[in-house]
């Protein structure tokens, strides 16, 4: 696994520098001593937009939730969410961050909420065609689950060619994420590019 050390925060956690970074394919993450690190590994895990798996339980488990979904709607809040655990690579550091992609636009939310509380949801960066899938999180079961399938439809509408999970988990692979390599990756990432659409403005 390649990865560039974070050695100064005010260049590499700018706004312009990280998207510059995620367009290469790199992601940032903050080691057990708070240290950010960016890495670029040479496997990658992606769900296939075209052919990604919808368990059928999770279709009638949403069907009859009462869930409310949100997209960019209090995404700090939800980035906090996935942050609050006992161990955790989204530093302090590391959150300010993301705070400044989200003023410009390239920091994007699914929220989940039952009777008007927040219970799940998941955040990612975009840019043009590609999501970069950061962390999600649930308060009640199937909350992060029901996200990702609402994240999932919302970039297909909106004409996304790419949704990269970075590693690949049991919870991932229930939704048909594969492994490829990253010359696979690149390819995709070339086609994400020539796409010209926005998450916050495409509608259903």
């Amino acid at each position: 696994m390649t990865h560039w050390k974070e050695t100064e925060y005010n260049t590499l956690l700018k706004p312009g520098v990280m998207i510059m970074l995620y367009a290469r394919g790199a992601f940032p993450m903050a080691n057990q001593n708070g240290i950010i690190e960016w890495y670029l590994p040479e496997t990658r895990t992606i769900i296939p937009l075209d052919n990604y798996n919808y368990p059928r339980s999770l279709r009638k488990f949403i069907e009859h939730s009462g869930f409310e979904f949100k997209y960019d709607f209090e995404t700090m809040e939800i980035v906090r969410n996935c942050a609050n655990r006992d161990e955790t690579w989204i530093s302090g550091e590391l959150i300010k961050a993301y705070e400044g992609l989200l003023n410009l636009g390239y920091l994007h939310s699914v929220s989940v909420y039952l009777e008007d509380r927040l219970v799940g949801g998941l955040y990612g960066v975009t840019f043009k065609g590609a999501f970069f899938g950061e962390s999600m999180f649930s308060k009640i079961s199937q909350a992060s689950k029901s996200a990702l399938i609402k994240l999932i439809e919302r970039l297909n509408v909106c004409n996304f060619a790419l949704l990269d999970v970075q590693f690949q988990t049991d919870h991932l692979k229930m939704f048909g994420a594969v492994e490829i390599s990253f010359e696979k990756y690149q390819e995709l990432l070339l086609k994400a590019y020539s796409i010209d659409t926005q998450f916050k403005i495409c509608v259903f």
